[in-house]
């Protein structure tokens, strides 16, 4: 149950499942990022024995905050955590709390808004730990979950508590699929960080053409209708026969990987060397997605402004693709963009 708020006045149905991930009752602490109606939020979670029949042995309580971005919500992580303590240890005190959104209550309620549609660099000043984190967990699989995300399909990310870090997952997988080309934008929907979901988020899954979540919920895998791409663990699955052969590693998924882990060692070997010239990995993370991408959606721009709008084996091979491996991949680009252009790469029945 939400038993305090600031305003009083503000939609919070639901909320309580949303900041308390399920499951949580089996560990001591997490921090969940979710989504509700046009706000993000960002709940700090706490779970605290006591001597108490009434309480049944367990005192559990989540503090958190909704902003109209999600790329603020980092900074509060610290103050959330030590609140969801206070509560714990003197529940039903709430000055402090009253104070905080008195003091930043401008900077939280600037209007409903999204994200920005390219997920900020460096959005968080730890989270280059969990890219490094979600190119080592995924290996190979992150050029799966590439093309998945680019062609804006529904992605669930299914992991048992704690969620925190499953949450930054969704947030890798979001800027997989960042486009800065004017004309590709603003075709389809942006890929939209869902963040935590679980059940009383069904409704509203239900009418989503794309977003990324995570879910603690084992049930969502046999809710087939309301994702495409399933994630477990390290596994990648779709229930969708045309969706089948984007799950296979091709030779130039593998050498994207190559060239992305060698970037990758050269800035860790650059950080050592020259101390005061320190980027952040993240930055890498995402500028090599958003250049592999524009060069895919620049090329296809440019042969369906030509004349005779053909694209050869040559040309997916300019874009970084494996003709035959990407052939299925280029097809589904085209149709969710709309773009016009006529595919002309031999399709053999034997490898």
């Amino acid at each position: 149950m939400v038993e305090w708020c600031l305003p009083q006045d503000i939609d919070l149905e639901g909320v309580e499942f949303k900041s308390m991930a399920s499951g949580s009752h089996k560990i001591q602490s997490d921090f969940i990022y979710f989504r509700k109606g046009p706000f993000f939020g960002l709940a700090c979670f706490a779970n605290m024995p006591v001597e108490s029949e009434l309480e049944r042995g367990a005192r559990m309580k989540s503090v958190g905050i909704l902003s109209p971005s999600y790329t603020l919500l980092y900074r509060y992580m610290h103050f959330l955590e030590n609140q969801v303590r206070h509560q714990l240890e003197m529940p039903g005190h709430y000055s402090h709390l009253a104070a905080f959104y008195e003091d930043k209550k401008g900077l939280l309620h600037t209007g409903p808004g999204r994200g920005s549609s390219l997920p900020p660099v460096c959005w968080l000043p730890s989270i280059h730990r969990y890219m490094s984190q979600f190119i080592k967990f995924f290996g190979e699989q992150i050029l799966i979950l590439w093309k998945f995300a680019l062609l804006r399909k529904r992605i669930l990310i299914f992991s048992p508590p704690p969620v925190g870090v499953v949450c930054y997952r969704v947030y890798c997988c979001c800027c997989l699929a960042n486009v800065s080309l004017p004309g590709i934008g603003g075709t389809i929907p942006e890929s939209k960080p869902f963040f935590y979901v679980n059940v009383a988020d069904i409704e509203s899954l239900e009418v989503e053409v794309s977003y990324v979540a995570c879910t603690t919920e084992k049930i969502f895998e046999e809710k087939r209708e309301l994702y495409d791409v399933y994630v477990d663990n390290q596994n990648v699955k779709t229930h969708h026969d045309h969706l089948q052969p984007l799950l296979k590693i091709n030779s130039a998924d593998r050498e994207k990987y190559r060239r992305l882990n060698e970037q990758r060692q050269m800035l860790l070997y650059s950080q050592e060397v020259e101390e005061d010239y320190n980027p952040c990995e993240e930055d890498l993370f995402v500028l090599f997605f958003l250049e592999q991408n524009n060069r895919i959606f620049q090329t296809l721009l440019e042969v369906s402004a030509s004349q005779d709008k053909t694209l050869t084996a040559e040309h997916a091979r300019g874009m970084g693709l494996d003709p035959q491996g990407d052939r299925s991949f280029l097809l589904d680009l085209l149709e969710a963009y709309g773009i016009d252009v006529m595919l002309v790469i031999d399709n053999p029945c034997c490898p």
